[in-house]
């Protein structure tokens, strides 16, 4: 759902940001070719939730028809890229069912949108950028971030089961021992870290991170456009076609992960977490 209704023809560079998603969601054109999308959600630590993932989803949906939108840009505001999804309030007795509904359908829908948009994407990392947070990230050709920032994947402190098609992403990106470092040991990492790791592709200092964005912003967009959406779908059908699981693989992996959902750990993961405490896990 959109919120406000915005007419994508009608945003220009020498216009304001326009707000999508009850505002939690800002869109611009910060320069020729170049739509912005900026995640504006500072109550929450600019948290994934229904609206803004399901306006990202609509807004690259209509890009796609805009000959003009020839590089999308994502970032966030407030000094923050995103904590992930917001799932920190649900009540226990509705936690499996609602939780497991958002990461299933507007956050897979809004990551595959990302991935599937034939020009190119580019991430901007103002600030923390943090579990599903860093997979939005991750679904863009390329990442630039302030390196100062603080970039991680909670999953292993919570008791969650990450997706397989959203560890597929980042051994695509890292490689399988780089994935398991980031995942089994849950730790954060710095931005030199994760250039070194391939995980984002420049950074900037302080006060130069807007200025690197849209200078790379700028070439993407300046690039021949069949070259690019044609280079994207030759490197998007590559990794695809060494990423090819069996159906009943699959259908395990998925089960993992719903069960997950359903465990006492997990639960207890999320109160720890709230709480600032280390977990008391159980197994079950």
């Amino acid at each position: 759902m959109l919120g406000r209704s915005v007419s994508l023809s009608r945003v220009t560079s020498s216009a304001p940001a326009r707000e999508l998603a009850d505002g939690k969601l800002l869109i611009d054109e910060p320069t020729e070719g170049v739509v912005r999308l900026t995640i504006s959600n500072p109550a929450k630590r600019n948290a994934l939730d229904h609206p803004i993932l399901d306006a990202i989803s609509a807004t690259l949906a209509e890009l796609r028809t805009q000959a003009s939108a020839r590089c999308v840009l994502i970032t966030g505001a407030h000094g923050m890229f995103s904590a992930g999804y917001d799932i920190g309030e649900i009540p226990d007795e509705e936690f499996e069912e609602r939780a497991e509904r958002l990461v299933a359908h507007p956050f897979t829908q809004a990551i595959d949108a990302l991935q599937d948009f034939p020009l190119p994407t580019l991430a901007v990392l103002p600030g923390h950028t943090i579990g599903g947070g860093l997979e939005l990230a991750l679904s863009c050709d390329l990442r630039v971030a302030l390196d100062s920032i603080k970039l991680g994947m909670p999953p292993a402190k919570l008791g969650l089961v990450y997706s397989h098609t959203g560890l597929r992403r980042f051994i695509d990106a890292i490689g399988a021992a780089r994935t398991r470092e980031l995942f089994l040991l849950g730790s954060y990492i710095d931005a030199p870290t994760a250039l070194a790791w391939g995980l984002v592709n420049r950074v900037a200092e302080p006060g130069r991170l807007e200025a690197l964005a849209l200078k790379t912003a700028a070439e993407l967009a300046g690039n021949a456009p069949l070259s690019q959406t044609g280079n994207k779908r030759v490197i998007a059908a590559l990794l695809h076609a060494e990423a090819e699981l069996g159906a009943d693989v699959e259908a395990e992996l998925i089960e993992l992960r719903r069960a997950s959902f359903a465990s006492e750990d997990m639960r207890e993961g999320m109160r720890a977490f709230a709480e600032r405490r280390p977990p008391r896990w159980r197994g079950r």
